[in-house]
């Protein structure tokens, strides 16, 4: 998973959510959790004023418990049955419709708000689940104390044996040992609440970059960045310089005897043997050097203009994704009523469209594409990407015409409503779709940090989670 981020902040009725947030960072400041991360640098960027928490306690799967002031607060999980009023039964369904995780901010045991948090996927995701398959690890699954809505969301995209939601730190461990009894399994935790689970495993691996030290003390291996992939990395670096080692092992064994076997038939004088020994021990020592550079059959190489192109469009991304939401609220306005608010949504979404995503897809489609064609060998690799362009350019040209009618008449006509939603609901998936396709696809070919050197290595993209075991 990525970094969690806030989507909102709900207040109880009455209650006001600028002061729901300030009131849950102020009581998460000291947690490692990452949720609590996220809670706190949100805050942070809204420039409000935290209160330093007293007598701070932190229940592993359950939250933060903390003295602000003269009142006892928390944030974290409530109980299903807790959750009686209309307004908190509404931020269940919001959370159950997003794909989102709760925090609960309580005042004196009785809440008053809720933050809404979601943990997008990363980029590299998909492609290291199918990098762990490719290494030997048939059996994937997810432990997580999210609800069991978007753990099974994420389970689907990325093709999960099973998934586990709602776990506590027991759970994990119960979990984990059960997987135990019937492979080797390799636990991957990144908090403080797996570091038990992490030692149940056979091998237990932390992603130590968040500063979880309980995990870290826990786990046989530890990886100094919060990125799975990494441990995919290792596999193939492990079992590419074991097949050097074997090879190398084997080819000067097999000619030191062949060697011995002519010397002994007479055929070959005492110093001319120590001099072809000498020869091969030099030889078997450059072979074992190849191990250093990795394996050229999984690595594509890159120009350092293409790299630099990627981490452009990829930063493009990422600043528009936000926008995408315009075409679907501009649709869910104009299904309320084809008013001129609904008009003015139609005519700011359109210019969205016109001003900034199409010349952003024309720009991929004559630079980068191009760009990408000879280090993956084809044409044909961005062939399908270059058909969504077409179809995007297609429906964003079907709005455009919508728009210029419908500013003609003054007024969004009845006929039109239809068929305008099902344009702006359309292209909004198929920009959502295939923004994460090229992302996964063609900007993991870069990695996360530039490199001053005109060419980059990276994984091929064809190759190949809270916490995840690899039985």
């Amino acid at each position: 998973m990525g970094r969690p981020v806030v989507i909102d902040v709900v207040a109880a009725p009455g209650g006001n959510a600028t002061e729901v947030l300030r009131l849950a960072a102020s009581v998460d400041q000291l947690s490692p959790h990452v949720l609590a991360e996220a809670i706190v640098s949100e805050a942070l960027a809204r420039g409000l004023k935290l209160s330093l928490p007293t007598d701070v306690t932190e229940e592993p799967g359950r939250g933060v418990t903390a003295t602000i002031g003269a009142r006892r607060m928390s944030a974290g999980k409530l109980p299903a049955d807790a959750v009686t009023s209309a307004w908190a039964r509404g931020v269940v369904n919001r959370a159950g419709l997003d794909g989102a995780a709760i925090a609960w901010v309580c005042i004196e045991g009785e809440p008053a708000g809720a933050v809404l948090l979601r943990d997008p996927l990363r980029r590299h995701a998909p492609r290291t689940v199918r990098r762990l398959r490719a290494a030997g690890l048939n059996r994937l699954v997810m432990l997580t104390g999210d609800r069991a809505e978007p753990a099974r969301e994420v389970a689907t995209v990325l093709g999960l044996d099973e998934v586990y939601a709602e776990q506590t730190p027991a759970d994990k461990v119960a979990a984990v040992r059960a997987e135990r009894d019937r492979a080797v399994t390799v636990m991957v935790g990144d908090g403080i609440n797996d570091a038990p689970a992490l030692a149940a495993a056979t091998v237990g691996v932390a992603m130590g970059a968040r500063g979880a030290t309980a995990s870290s003390e826990a786990a046989d291996v530890v990886l100094t960045t919060d990125r799975v992939d990494r441990l995919a990395d290792a596999i193939d670096i492990a079992r590419w310089s074991r097949r050097i080692a074997v090879q190398s092992a084997a080819v000067g064994m097999s000619l030191s005897l062949l060697a011995m076997v002519i010397a002994a038939l007479g055929w070959l004088p005492p110093a001319a043997g120590a001099l072809l020994q000498e020869g091969i021990d030099v030889a078997v020592i450059l072979n074992a050097l190849r191990a250093l550079r990795g394996n050229p059959a999984a690595e594509v190489v890159l120009p350092a203009g293409t790299e630099q192109m990627l981490r452009h469009f990829a930063a493009e991304h990422d600043e528009l994704r936000d926008t995408l939401g315009l075409l679907r609220d501009s649709a869910d306005r104009l299904a309320a009523a084809p008013d001129s608010a609904a008009l003015e949504s139609l005519t700011t979404a359109h210019r969205l469209l016109t001003d900034r995503i199409l010349p952003h897809e024309r720009a991929e489609e004559t630079q980068l594409y191009p760009a990408l064609a000879r280090p993956l060998g084809s044409d044909e690799a961005t062939a399908t990407m270059s058909r969504t362009h077409a179809e995007i350019l297609r429906l964003a040209d079907r709005i455009g015409a919508h728009v210029g009618l419908a500013q003609s008449a003054g007024a969004i006509q009845s006929d039109q409503v239809d068929d305008l939603l099902a344009c702006l609901y359309g292209l909004y998936t198929l920009l959502r779709l295939h923004f994460v396709q090229e992302e996964e696809n063609y900007f993991t070919l870069v990695q996360d940090e530039p490199t001053t050197a005109d060419t980059a290595r990276t994984r091929r993209p064809t190759e190949g989670a809270d916490s995840a075991i690899h039985g």
